[in-house]
């Protein structure tokens, strides 16, 4: 488990079937087993070897998140260790389980931050999405400012010090992100729906399939 306050930036490639990531100084101690957050995804230490250290990693994770090309380039990646019991928790609970790639459709330098807005490719997760939420982009706690087309698209506002101390500021238009929605969010979602049944079905491809009505219906105030 996680919660999005990013530690360090390293760059990550290749080593055969293992993903190098460099951190010969990181601001973390780390061991063998360990779980890091590794641009988001949950990945763990499986050596050290030089000035960093390998992860092993599944055809599953390069299918479902950035990190395959990032290493084919030797991109930016944001790291974070795994959460101790006693941490503070200053973003939000991160799983390190990327639910979907987004792609950046603007970015615009203000005079106080940088406003970033993400096409959700996958447009099921949309239902999570609401203004204020919690979002994890890249491994980062990020809140939701704004939303467009049933929430596929949304906007999230970055101040000056997150974007100089993650990776955000090597993102570029078209560019993919690995995104994780609301874990407290899809954990109420299943909870409601199996508590009744008789009403976990789609209200439309462009519903959610709890809203205010449903809520209402069920003697939500």
């Amino acid at each position: 488990m996680f919660t999005g306050l990013i530690q360090a930036v390293a760059k990550v490639q290749y080593q055969g079937n293992n993903l190098f990531v460099e951190g010969n100084e990181l601001p973390f101690s780390i061991n063998i087993g360990d779980s890091v957050s590794v641009d988001g995804v949950c990945l763990t230490i499986a050596a050290f070897r030089g000035n960093g250290f390998l992860a092993n990693i599944s055809e599953e994770t390069l299918q479902r998140t950035t990190l395959g090309k990032k290493a084919a380039e030797k991109g930016f990646v944001n790291l974070e260790p795994a959460l101790c019991l006693s941490d503070r928790l200053g973003g939000h609970l991160v799983s390190g389980h990327v639910d979907g790639l987004g792609t950046v459709s603007s970015l615009d330098n203000l005079p106080n931050s940088w406003n970033l807005e993400i096409n959700w490719q996958n447009s099921s997760f949309a239902k999570y999405i609401c203004d204020k939420a919690s979002i994890c982009l890249n491994g980062i706690s990020l809140t939701v400012s704004g939303q467009k087309k049933e929430g596929k698209v949304f906007s999230i506002a970055v101040i000056p010090h997150t974007w100089i101390n993650t990776s955000l500021q090597y993102l570029r238009i078209g560019d993919l992100v690995n995104l994780e929605a609301d874990l407290m969010a899809k954990y109420a979602e299943k909870l409601l729906l199996e508590r009744f049944p008789s009403n976990n079905q789609k209200l439309s491809n462009n519903q959610p399939d709890i809203s205010t009505d449903w809520l209402v219906n069920q003697g939500w105030q």
